[in-house]
C-alpha cells in the first residue's frame, strides 16, 4: 500500500513538472509575458514600410561676407602717401584712384631721362644728316668720274681719282655703324622713360572692384615691413554671400545648385533664400581633425569649406552676421521608410522585426537617407511589409504574435 502511494506521489510530481514545462514552452512561443505571476500579452504596434523618396534637412552655420573685398596695404618702398582720393562710405568703381604716393623723386628721374633721350636723338639726327651728305658727295663723284676723259693720251689720270670715292664710302660706312649704335641708345633711353612712367602709374593705387569704401586709415604707422592694417578697405557692392564649414558627413550629400534657407540669428522670424555655390574638395586646415559630438557619435571629423550665394535682396544684412542654413536633400531613389524607433542596435548591427504570417522575423538592415522622423532602408525590408515600430528585448526571431495594432 505504501509503495502504491509512493508511486502515486512520484507520478503526481512528474505530471506537475511536465505540465509546467509545457506551459513554459507555450508561453515562450506566444506573445505573452509573466507579470506578478500573471500572464500578460505583449503590446505590438506595426507600421507598413511605404516606399518613397525622403527629404533630409541638413543644418549648418556660417557667416555673411561680401562677395569680394580689397584690402590695400602700405608699401614702404614707395615712400610716403601724398594724397588720399577717397573717403569712407564712398562708392567706387574698378579703376578709380584710391590714394597716391609721393612721386616727386620719379618726376626728377623722368625729366632727366627725357633730356638724355632728346640729346641722343639730336646726335642721331646729326649722324643721319652726315650720312645723307656723304651719300650725295659719293654720287656726285661717281657721276663726274663717269663723264671725264683722260688728260693726256695713253694715261688713266682723271680729276676725281677712285681713291677719293673709296675714302668717302669708308667714311659713310663708319657713320652708318655709329648711327645704328646711336639708335640703340635712343631705344634704351625710351625704355627707361617707359619704366619710370609705369612706376609713376604704380604710385597711384586704384580700386580693383566695384564696391564701397568701408575704411580709410590716414594715420597708419609705417614700418620697414609695412603694416598689418590696410590703408584702404573696400567691400563688393554685389549681394552678400555666406561662408562656413561643414562636416565630411554633410559634404558628401550637399552639391552645388541646391537651394538653401538662410536665417540670420539677429532676425528670429525672417529668412532669405539662397543656393549652394560651392563645396570645397579640400578640407579646412584649421579644423581638420576637429572633435565633433552629437549625432556624429564623437571622434575626429574633417570639416570642408562651403559658400552660399544669397538670391534675395541683401540690403538689410551686414557683413559679419552669423546665420543658420537649412539645406533640403531629396533622395534620388525610392526606398521603404520606417520610424527611427523601429531600428535597434545589437552589438553594432542595426536590426528590425518584421511581422509576417503571425510571426516575427529578425532582419539585419542597411539604412540610407533620413529626416527627423523616418529613415530609408536600402536593404533588409521590402515595400509594404509590417515593421514593429518599437521593438523590445523580449522579442526574438520566430516569436508568434497573437494580436497587434497597425498604425498609418
Amino acid at each position: 500500500m505504501k509503495k502504491k502511494k509512493l508511486w502515486f506521489s512520484i507520478a503526481s510530481v512528474m505530471g506537475v513538472i511536465v505540465i509546467a514545462v509545457v506551459i513554459t514552452f507555450y508561453i515562450k512561443g506566444k506573445q505573452v509575458s509573466m507579470v506578478d505571476g500573471e500572464i500578460q500579452e505583449l503590446p505590438i504596434t506595426v507600421q507598413k514600410a511605404i516606399e518613397q523618396e525622403l527629404t533630409e534637412t541638413i543644418l549648418v552655420t556660417g557667416e555673411i561676407v561680401p562677395e569680394s573685398e580689397q584690402k590695400v596695404f602700405i608699401e614702404p618702398d614707395n615712400g610716403e602717401i601724398s594724397e588720399y582720393k577717397v573717403e569712407e562710405n564712398q562708392v567706387v568703381k574698378a579703376g578709380d584712384p584710391l590714394f597716391s604716393y609721393d612721386s616727386s623723386r620719379l618726376d626728377i628721374e623722368q625729366n632727366k631721362a627725357v633730356r638724355e633721350r632728346d640729346l641722343i636723338k639730336s646726335r642721331a639726327q646729326v649722324e643721319q644728316n652726315q650720312i645723307a651728305e656723304l651719300s650725295k658727295r659719293i654720287e656726285e663723284a661717281k657721276n663726274k668720274q663717269a663723264t671725264q676723259t683722260p688728260i693726256e693720251e695713253n694715261t688713266s689720270e682723271v680729276d676725281v681719282p677712285q681713291e677719293d670715292i673709296n675714302q668717302l664710302t669708308s667714311e659713310k660706312l663708319q657713320l652708318e655703324l655709329q648711327y645704328e649704335s646711336t639708335k640703340s641708345e635712343v631705344t634704351s633711353a625710351q625704355e627707361q622713360i617707359n619704366e619710370i612712367t609705369n612706376r609713376k602709374k604704380g604710385m597711384t593705387v586704384v580700386s580693383k572692384i566695384d564696391g564701397i569704401v568701408v575704411k580709410v586709415n590716414k594715420n597708419i604707422a609705417k614700418t620697414e615691413v609695412g603694416s598689418s592694417e590696410p590703408v584702404v578697405h573696400i567691400i563688393s557692392s554685389n549681394p552678400y554671400k555666406v561662408i562656413g564649414t561643414m562636416s565630411e558627413f554633410d559634404a558628401v550629400k550637399i552639391q552645388s545648385g541646391q537651394e538653401v534657407v538662410v536665417r540670420p540669428k539677429v532676425f528670429k522670424d525672417r529668412k532669405w533664400n539662397g543656393v549652394v555655390e560651392s563645396v570645397s574638395q579640400f578640407p579646412n586646415g584649421a579644423s581638420e581633425g576637429e572633435e565633433l559630438g552629437g549625432s556624429m557619435g564623437g571622434g575626429n571629423v574633417t570639416m570642408y569649406p562651403f559658400k552660399v550665394a544669397i538670391t534675395d535682396d541683401t540690403a538689410e544684412l551686414r557683413q559679419g552676421y552669423h546665420v543658420s542654413l537649412e539645406v533640403k536633400i531629396t533622395g534620388i531613389e525610392k526606398f521603404p521608410v520606417i520610424p527611427h524607433s523601429a531600428i535597434i542596435d545589437e552589438e553594432g548591427i542595426p536590426i528590425v522585426y518584421v511581422l509576417s504570417n503571425d510571426k516575427l522575423e529578425r532582419r539585419e538592415v542597411v539604412s540610407g537617407s533620413m529626416n527627423d522622423e523616418l529613415i530609408q532602408v536600402t536593404e533588409g525590408v521590402n515595400p509594404d511589409e509590417l515593421i514593429v515600430t518599437i521593438p523590445n528585448e523580449e522579442m526574438y526571431d520566430g516569436m508568434e504574435v497573437i494580436s497587434f495594432d497597425e498604425i498609418e
